[in-house]
Formats: structure tokens, C-alpha cells, sequence
């Protein structure tokens, strides 16, 4: 069965909006809105802001990059999680309560790049060839030149998807959570259904129900075989129902073991909860369901290649990247931010604030995106508080408060959650030797600062880099990564300056502030449809020339 669109009272454009019921929780019927055309919060970020329909599209996705040369860390990746706990303190409508995970971040994730032929920049070939075959797990892949004679044109590139392991706080709407008390996960893929080259979208059908940003989905379940097809032309409600007796769900605070790697099946997601003994896993398989969007604009129907996903790249570096992404990395984890704000009243489950909650200022350009994909506190599974999801343009909601752990002095245990707290990655036991820290903020922030002037070439602004900056306008507080050393251990955690893990542990927060950690502006080129490239600041990158926050015992060689 298609999943088809349907309006919102809004008016905005038509959303896919999927049911959702989870066995555990009585509140009965919730939804999800997965529509990257419409600005869905569970989404890659594009390097362009605006989808075909001409709508405003941004996700906050403050991440650190992790770099080696090593063969295989381009493709294969072991994390240590633990997962946060929610501080005892409820949140309140009136802002007054504690400040729980599904307020910070519909998601987190870890990622990577893969094939897709039928994604940015080439699909179905151009004036400047035809389509690259994509090699799975190979650097023959890097086609990092601006310059459109050059063999390694970036609009040559191999098409490209961005694999996302996202994992989603409990508590509230079934739109974020899948539980009132548990974290569950799935293994998401983003496409690009677009020929960079020459501007040539899909074909209608599949704009109209797939988007031009397909995404497949699926839950990771305790048998690794996926509920329904993970496609978005077959998927089916099912496969976006949570379901406890078949998906891996998971308690906060616990460790978790997350390995991401290649099989001759497809890319495929492990967790072990150590606290709990379970397990669970899911492929990117054909016989999971997962399949690639073909890319035909002359067809009158969409259809789905039924096919594997594989990692793009045998390593990890600043050129190992994507076409079509705002952020110009490979391997790397990621918070999705800026996604909740309080509203008073609502159109209706789904639809947009009719009364706008505390913090929300509506200054002059937004009462838009931040104001939709709004929720009761009758739908929540525990929290009864009413918010939208969508993205906060005027950065004035939750997640831009001193609220993150970490981010006041002294800390507030009573309402603000302990930090995610996660290792950084190992490939068979050998360490990433470099990491970078990369926000894209000046992709996003042309609400609360239209002056930014991110265009560099091919459109050019007359001053490019001016007025971009971090924190953006409007924040209270941007959150930042903190490494937290104690013996010979190392583990990332995310939230203030003084994002605290244990109460030895040495601190390094890399300046004490979002405008020092993320460092200066970075210049990427895309493939532009008037067959030059485009130059564009879409992102504040600080790469260090090595890791500082190394797990215990690592290969400290590679």
C-alpha cells in the first residue's frame, strides 16, 4: 500500500502523516511526520533551503566528525552509548518544570554515507556524463573537484544516500516517542531525488508521495527482520507502527554497544544493551524491504529498485562526502535540535498553534515552520504538555535554553537530564587518529539573521561570510560537546560547558563556548545546474588535528 499526503487544516503543503499505535501505552493512536519536502524533523539536512514546492526546509544538527585513513573506518563503526535519563522533575506548560529529552532532540544519530545511483548529483547521466557506478566501500568514490573538466568533477560524484541510526526519547507524542518510559531506534536512509547538473527533479507521482527526499524506515527489532517494506513507495502503516514485541526498546541511562557495518547483505545495525542483555538489528536488505527510489522525471508513476544499501567509503576525511548535503562529512554523530516549542492550543493532533506557548516571540518571518506539526498533552504517552516540532526559525524554544546539562553553574539535577554520554568509534579496535566539530547554522538562520551572506559563487553575495555567526540570533544557549577524561577513559557528552559525566572527571570543552568549539566558517562547493559549481557557508567547521577524547586501551596508530 502507497502512503499517500494528505492537507493540514494549516495549509501549508500536503504532509505525510502516518498513524501510529503502540501496544504499550494506552494513549492509543499517535503520529509521526516523516516528510522531508515539508520540513519533517526526522530528516537529512540539504544543502539547499527550500524544497520543489518552494517551502522552507532546516534541521540544527550540531555534530562531531571522526577521521581516519585506516580502511574500513569509512564503513564499519562501534560506539559506546548510554542512553540519558529524564530528571525527576516533570515539564510544565508554563516552562516552570524540568526539561526532559524529547524537548532537546526528536532524535539523535549515528551516520554514515551510502550508495544510491539513483540520488544527487547524476542520476539518469548529463552533459558531463553519464551516472558513476557507486563502488561500495571504496575511496574509488571520492570525487571531490570544483573544477567541471576535471574526471573528479563533484557533479561526476557516484550517487549518494546518508544512513542515519536514530535513536528516540520516551514521554510524550507518539510523533516523537514509542513509549512512555522507553527509547527505541531505527535505521534510516535519505535520498535525493534530483540530477544537480541540470536542476531536473523527479517525476511528479513520486513528488507528490515519496518527495524528492525519500527516506526509508525501519525499526531495529530483537530479530533484525524489519516489520514491513523499509521503502517509502511500499511502506505501509506498519512499517512506522512501534511495535514492544518485535522492536528493541531500551531503558534510560542504559549502555549500549552500537556496531554499524557492511554485509554482503547490506549495511547493517547492531545493539547490544548491556544493561538489559538484549538484542537487536536491522539491514539495509532486500529482504527488509529497502529499495531506491527510481529516478525517471518522465515517468507518470513512481516506483521503487528493490535493492541493498552499502557504505559509500573505505575511510573518513574532509573529502569524503555527499553532493547534496548541507553538512560535508561521512562518518559522524549527530543531534536533531530545535524541534520543540510550547504551544497553549492547537488546530488539531498534527496541525498548527492557534496560541503560542512561553518563549515563543513570532518575530516578523517565522509563526511558520516553528508553529506546525503541533501536539496535545491528551496525545502523550506520559508528559502532558502541548508543543510543534518543526524547525524553530526564530531559535527562541526549548532547545536554545540554559536547560542542557551542562549548561548552568551549578547544575540542576532536579530538572535538567544527565548528558548523552557516547565513546568515540572504533573500526576492529583501531581509533579515528582526528575529529572536527560542524554545525551548519548558517544554512538555517536567515529568519532571526536575513543579513548572513552564506553565498559565496554562483549566486554570489556582495559580502559572503558577513553577519553568519554562533550562537545564531535569538539563542539563549547553544549546546556544545564536552570530552570528559577520567584515568585512562574517555567519553564524549553533549550540553554546556560544564557537561559533567562523572564527578572526577577532567573536563576539556575546547573553549567553553559553541562559537569557539565549532570554529570558522566552511566553504563547500555543490554541483549547480548552469554547469558551474556552487559556493556556498553552510557550515562552521573546527577540525583538530587529533582526537582528544580516545576510549581506554585504543590503537592509537592509525
Amino acid at each position: 500500500m502507497m502512503i499517500k499526503r494528505v492537507l493540514l487544516v494549516c495549509g501549508l503543503a500536503a504532509l505525510v502523516v502516518l498513524a501510529l499505535s503502540s501496544g504499550a501505552n494506552a494513549a492509543g493512536s499517535k503520529q509521526i511526520l516523516f516528510a522531508c519536502d515539508d520540513n519533517g524533523p526526522l530528516c537529512t539536512e540539504p544543502n539547499q533551503a527550500f524544497s520543489y514546492e518552494g517551502h522552507y526546509i532546516g534541521h540544527d544538527e550540531p555534530s562531531i566528525l571522526f577521521y581516519s585513513n585506516h580502511a574500513g573506518s569509512g564503513n564499519s563503526q562501534t560506539y559506546k552509548l548510554r542512553l540519558p535519563v529524564d530528571p525527576p522533575t516533570q515539564p510544565a506548560q508554563d516552562g516552570s518544570g524540568g526539561t526532559w529529552n524529547f524537548q532537546l532532540h526528536p532524535a539523535f544519530w549515528f551516520g554514515v554515507a551510502t550508495c544510491d545511483d539513483q540520488s544527487a548529483p547524476n542520476p539518469g547521466g548529463s552533459s558531463f556524463g553519464p551516472t558513476v557506478p557507486c563502488t561500495s566501500d571504496s575511496d574509488s568514490n571520492i570525487y571531490d573537484s570544483p573544477d567541471p573538466t576535471s574526471p573528479s568533477y563533484i557533479g561526476l560524484h557516484p550517487g549518494g544516500a546518508y544512513e542515519e541510526m536514530q535513536f528516540y526519547p520516551p514521554g510524550w507524542s507518539g510523533a516523537v516517542s514509542c513509549d512512555a518510559t522507553q527509547w527505541c531506534a531505527a535505521l534510516t536512509i535519505d535520498s535525493f531525488n534530483e540530477n544537480q547538473n541540470t536542476g531536473l527533479d523527479n517525476n511528479n507521482d513520486c513528488l507528490e508521495t515519496v518527495g524528492l527526499e525519500p527516506v526509508n524506515f525501519a525499526f531495529i527489532t530483537k530479530n533484525g527482520v524489519a516489520q514491513a517494506p523499509a521503502n517509502p513507495v511500499e511502506a505501509t502503516a506498519a512499517t512506522y507502527t512501534p511495535d514492544p514485541s518485535k522492536d528493541l526498546f531500551m531503558g534510560s541511562g542504559d549502555k549500549l554497544v552500537v556496531a554499524l557495518h557492511d554485509t554482503a547483505a547490506g549495511f547493517q545495525i547492531t545493539i547490544h544493551d548491556l544493561t538489559t542483555g538484549q538484542f537487536g538489528a536491522m539491514t539495509a536488505s532486500v529482504a527488509n524491504g529497502f529499495g531506491k527510489v527510481i529516478y525517471d522525471p518522465s515517468a507518470t508513476t513512481c516506483s521503487v529498485q528493490h535493492d541493498a544499501f552499502h557504505p559509500m567509503y573505505s575511510t573518513s576525511s574532509e573529502h569524503t562526502r555527499l553532493s547534496w548535503t548541507a553538512h560535508g562529512y561521512n562518518v559522524a554523530y549527530s543531534d536533531e535540535i530545535g524541534h520543540f516549542e510550547y504551544c497553549n492550543a492547537i488546530s488539531g493532533e498534527g496541525g498548527h498553534c492557534t496560541q503560542d506557548g512561553i518563549y515563543d516571540t513570532d518575530s516578523t518571518l517565522d509563526g511558520f515552520d516553528d508553529d506546525l506539526g503541533c501536539y496535545s498533552g491528551a496525545s502523550s504517552f506520559l508528559v502532558q504538555i502541548t508543543g510543534c516540532l518543526f524547525t524553530d526559525e526564530d531559535f527562541d524554544g526549548v532547545p536554545y535554553k540554559h536547560v542542557w546539562p551542562g549548561s548552568t553553574s551549578p547544575p540542576q539535577p532536579s530538572t535538567q537530564s544527565p548528558p548523552i554520554v557516547f565513546s568515540s568509534p572504533t573500526t576492529n579496535g583501531a581509533s579515528y587518529p582526528r575529529i572536527a566539530f560542524e554545525a551548519d547554522l548558517p544554512r538555517i538562520e536567515f529568519d532571526t539573521n536575513p543579513t548572513c551572506q552564506r553565498h559565496i559563487s554562483n549566486p554570489a553575495d556582495p559580502n559572503p561570510g558577513a553577519d553568519c555567526v554562533n550562537p545564531p540570533v535569538g539563542a539563549d544557549f547553544y549546546p556544545m560537546f564536552v570530552a570528559n577524561t577520567l584515568g585512562h577513559k574517555c567519553s564524549w557528552a553533549e550540553g554546556g560547558p560544564n557537561a559533567r559525566i562523572n564527578a572526577g572527571a577532567k573536563l576539556n570543552n575546547f573553549g567553553g563556548s559553541s562559537t569557539t568549539e565549532f570554529g570558522p566558517l566552511l566553504q563547500l562547493f555543490y554541483p549547480a545546474a548552469n554547469g558551474l559549481p556552487s559556493y556556498r557557508y553552510n557550515d562552521f567547521r573546527r577540525v583538530l588535528d587529533s582526537n582528544p577524547c580516545l576510549g581506554h586501551k585504543q590503537n592509537h596508530k592509525h
